[in-house]
């Protein structure tokens, strides 16, 4: 007990410092809204995915929508563990489905800042840590932290579980990865991070534990059994990724976002093609930042892999910098170079950040589209 009290005290500042910067996203939000005359609380649980992981909660799999073009959406393209989690919450509390989803996307947005906070300071130290937790919550698209989501939920047991594993707390690290794979696709990511350490630790070592084995095999389990479980609802081994494909989300190695880009360079206004190949350009000189800061092997392979999976899939542009959003060791460069600012610096640099990522979440939340 005493343990868990000095953790828990030991990262108090960056539960605090993440609360601050989600608070301020939350607040222009909510004077956004009441300038336009819409309801903030509705943005948050109520409209795009959301409504989605509540109907599954309310009523179970099995709804589909056809579009206009005769393409049809099912609910199986949504996982489990966040309408389980709604549903549980709901028998147990007097809220709807709808509010008992926006209580389980916060509760997991601290538990993730403190899984984040863990994970960064093994790696940068304790202010690091703090530094690197803020800056999560100050991403462009963290009022998506806020709303009824899964990004949440999967950040916290993916940061858990690579903390479980930088520790060698292997099933540990193995079982939170079964809940990452329960809650959203881009848990492949973790899975290769805990597999590839396993195998370059072996290599190095020339043994396998018990224990290493047993989190390696548990680890896709979560994945896998939903991906069995819709084949056999649909009687066909392929059919979550017709689900997925129905939705525009099949895998094609980055051809769409080539298409994409190449379209905006070439159309009216060619600057958002060159705004994006900018953006593209970014990402990868963070990724390079990444490399060359040296971060353990399973925090890295983790970050480039969610980066790899939301950049050659066929989904949404726009949707793109969301999938981004639970790799938070690209963030680690950043962080790092923050915490060797004083104080007053850090701050006024995240008080900042927290301002326009709530400006620019405030935009999208009150707009026609999807974040």
């Amino acid at each position: 007990m005493s343990r868990l009290h000095d953790r828990s005290a030991s990262a108090a500042p960056a539960l605090w410092g993440y609360a601050a910067v989600r608070a301020v996203g939350l607040v222009v939000l909510a004077v956004a809204a009441a300038v336009a005359g819409e309801d903030a609380l509705h943005r948050l649980n109520g409209r795009w995915d959301s409504v989605w992981y509540v109907r599954i909660a309310e009523h179970g799999y099995g709804h589909e929508v056809t579009l206009p073009d005769g393409s049809v959406h099912s609910d199986l393209a949504f996982f489990p563990l966040l309408p389980a989690l709604e549903r549980g919450l709901a028998a147990l509390l007097p809220v709807d489905a709808a509010t008992a989803g926006l209580v389980v996307s916060w509760a997991a947005s601290l538990a993730a800042a403190w899984g984040i906070y863990a994970v960064g300071a093994q790696v940068a130290g304790r202010r690091g840590g703090v530094v690197l937790a803020v800056l999560w919550g100050v991403y462009p698209t963290a009022f998506v932290q806020s709303m009824a989501y899964t990004e949440t939920l999967f950040t916290a047991l993916a940061a858990w579980s690579l903390y479980a594993v930088l520790r060698g707390r292997w099933i540990w690290a193995g079982a939170l990865c079964v809940g990452a794979g329960l809650t959203r696709p881009s848990a492949a990511a973790l899975v290769a991070a805990l597999g590839i350490t396993a195998i370059v630790t072996v290599v190095k070592e020339r043994r396998v534990t018990a224990r290493m084995a047993a989190g390696v095999l548990l680890a896709p389990l979560g994945w896998l059994g939903y991906v069995v479980f819709v084949a056999v609802r649909e009687g066909s081994p392929t059919a979550y990724f017709e689900v997925q494909s129905a939705w525009g989300n099949s895998i094609d190695g980055g051809v769409a976002l080539a298409r994409f880009v190449w379209e905006n360079l070439t159309g009216p206004v060619p600057l958002a093609g060159v705004g994006l190949c900018a953006a593209l350009a970014l990402v990868g000189w963070v990724v390079w930042l990444c490399v060359r800061q040296r971060q353990p092997l399973p925090v890295l392979v983790y970050g480039i892999g969610i980066v790899v999976i939301s950049l050659v899939g066929a989904a949404y542009f726009g949707s793109r910098p969301r999938l981004m959003m639970p790799a938070f060791p690209l963030l680690l460069p950043a962080a790092v170079a923050l915490a060797r600012l004083r104080d007053r610096t850090v701050v006024i640099v995240l008080a900042g950040l927290a301002l326009a990522s709530g400006a620019y979440g405030a935009f999208t939340l009150l707009g026609p589209g999807p974040p």
